[in-house]
């Protein structure tokens, strides 16, 4: 029954709610499940959280900010990840290694060899069976958040319309990975396409096991 599922999408696309209620789901249907979130999930994550969120403090540059959040990929697999996966869960993860394209490469301009190579070490090739990208743009995304909480939210438009073209070019090289749902769409809507493409994937993985 083991899966790993994954959210991505720009500020203010509901990735986090969605992960909640998907986890919610789970369990009402008596799955086993966890959820974690990027950065963080453990207490190296946590810190490094705050270093990478904060809106004053000392500058990161782009390079030294891909390898802060790789480490806190590193140490939330070894630690969570891996282990709950080797248990038979279900896995959901509020970003991952999409997010580090996305923001690092599209969005800073770092090479996008070098994040790939970055993430390949973090991950030592983990894959998400899913990702799901909560598509919206970035003028719409950003005036749901209540208050600009970290750097990247503060970043001017262009920035986050380069990682939205990211995600979106990501999304287009894999289709069978990915799933792109439009957040402007209703909350329960949304939910309901999720759950229809899990619930798939769930049949498909019992019938590989025999189940």
């Amino acid at each position: 029954m083991a899966l790993f599922i994954t959210f991505e999408g720009g500020e203010g696309s509901g990735k986090s709610t969605q992960a909640r209620l998907l986890l919610q789901r789970l369990e009402g249907e008596h799955i086993p499940a966890v959820l974690t979130h990027e950065p963080g999930g453990t207490a190296l994550g946590t810190e490094l959280r705050r270093a990478l969120k904060a809106k004053q403090g000392a500058r990161i540059s782009p390079r030294a900010e891909l390898l802060l959040f790789a480490a806190s990929r590193a140490q939330l697999i070894d630690d969570l990840i891996r282990p709950a996966l080797q248990e038979g869960k279900v896995v959901i993860c509020d970003r991952f290694t999409h997010s580090t394209v996305g923001y690092q490469g599209y969005g800073r301009g770092l090479d996008l060899a070098l994040v790939q190579t970055a993430n390949s070490i973090a991950t030592e090739n983990l894959r998400p069976d899913l990702t799901i990208l909560l598509d919206i743009t970035p003028e719409r995304g950003l005036t749901r958040r209540p208050s600009l909480e970290d750097r990247f939210e503060l970043e001017d438009l262009s920035f986050h319309h380069r990682v939205r073209e990211g995600y979106l070019k990501m999304a287009e090289a894999e289709p069978d990975r990915w799933l792109v749902i439009d957040a402007s769409l209703p909350k329960d809507k949304v939910s309901e396409i999720i759950w229809t493409r899990v619930s798939r994937l769930l049949a498909s993985s019992a019938s590989l096991r025999g189940v």
